[in-house]
């Protein structure tokens, strides 16, 4: 296999997902930010959760994923008979060989496309449980790993519909992510009663990129640098979920390091080798949202998840730029400090004193800082 260094592997990176976005558009059309995510979390060795009413393209845009990456591919249909064996697999007793052998279930594969995931009961549900957290299946005592990249693409109906089980909690907080895809625009609905009113476009999809590859992006991305003033201010986000009086359940550790998985995906994909605050909080509703549990009282207000997610970013400080480190390169141009006790340059003089700085509350903003 090629070997890249980092910044080539940045560069083979924007080029292959831009061909994945391009392939994945060509079948879902005017929804350019849902692709976006999708590509994301896929670099981020996520799981992704498309939740929307009936006939929007969920099972479309998973189907458009998979196979704009030559990779295996397998569909499980949820429904409440499914069994969790047929997920996982069995082993079926061989009469030749006087021994059990193992059939392997649809799991087995790089890309799970679970449709209409809440259909079927939450046992059956709970068969996804480890290998989407180990990425391994045990059956009757023997572990067997799965494929790399190994993703879950679900789909789900909201819990308003008939013959439909909420997913538990375990369940939500193994996906990365949750978006909903919404209704296209007119001019997009236009455009895809031209594209898809003969012939499907997903017929004549061809893969652009190959699993190796994709192995080895998710690679590239793990390089990406993460400052400690932005991994604490994924972990104040998360935080402030969890003392929020309008919600009884916030996110997890889990959810904290899925954020910044995420983030350092979205800034890979921009081209950056580093992630800022800004990829954080355009990734916190999506990651954060579905994994939290509004109280009682909040859901009789008609107050969403999304909406503590947004009000909690409104609150919370975003941090600026890091001070320069004592490792990194002066800028061009720049005179060096002189020692301690040597006299300073003519013209220059000792710095005014500098007036404390008043203090910030929990909930406010400090002066000067951005907000979202």
């Amino acid at each position: 296999m090629t070997t890249y260094d980092e910044r080539a592997s940045l560069s083979d990176l924007t080029t292959t997902a831009e061909r994945i976005r391009r392939s994945v558009e060509g079948v879902i059309e005017g929804k350019p930010e849902v692709v976006r995510l999708s590509l994301t979390v896929l670099l981020a060795e996520g799981h992704l959760l498309l939740e929307d009413v009936p006939g929007v393209g969920k099972t479309m845009l998973a189907k458009a994923l998979a196979k704009s990456i030559d990779c295996s591919v397998r569909r499980i249909q949820f429904t409440p008979d499914l069994l969790p064996s047929d997920i996982t697999g069995v082993s079926v007793y061989d009469q030749q060989q006087k021994d059990f052998e193992f059939k392997p279930g649809a799991i087995f594969s790089q890309i799970v496309i679970g449709d209409e995931i809440n259909r079927a009961s939450p046992k059956t549900q709970s068969a996804l449980l480890e290998s989407m957290e180990e990425r391994q299946v045990t059956i009757d005592g023997q572990t067997y790993e799965l494929p790399t990249p190994f993703m879950v693409v679900a789909t789900q109906n909201p819990i308003e519909m008939e013959g439909t089980y909420p997913l538990p909690e375990a369940q939500r907080d193994r996906f990365m992510a949750r978006v909903s895809i919404g209704y296209p625009s007119p001019q997009a609905e236009l455009q895809m009663l031209d594209i898809h009113g003969g012939v499907s476009p997903l017929d004549d999809l061809q893969p652009v990129a190959h699993a190796h590859e994709i192995a080895k992006l998710i690679e590239a991305v793990r390089e990406v640098h993460v400052a400690e003033a932005v991994r604490r201010y994924a972990v104040d986000l998360v935080s402030a979920t969890r003392n929020h009086p309008d919600l009884r359940l916030g996110a997890s550790p889990r959810a904290t390091l899925h954020l910044l998985r995420a983030a350092k995906a979205a800034a890979a994909l921009t081209g950056r080798d580093f992630a800022l605050p800004d990829d954080v909080q355009s990734l916190a509703v999506a990651v954060l949202a579905h994994r939290l549990l509004p109280t009682a009282q909040a859901q009789l207000n008609r107050r969403t998840a999304e909406q503590v997610v947004t009000d909690i970013l409104q609150r919370t400080p975003v941090p600026s730029a890091a001070p320069r480190g004592a490792g990194q390169q002066m800028p061009p141009g720049a005179a060096p400090m002189p020692p301690p006790g040597a006299p300073l340059p003519p013209g220059t003089g000792p710095l005014p004193p500098v007036p404390p700085a008043p203090p910030v509350e929990y909930g406010q903003q400090p002066p000067g800082a951005r907000r979202l």
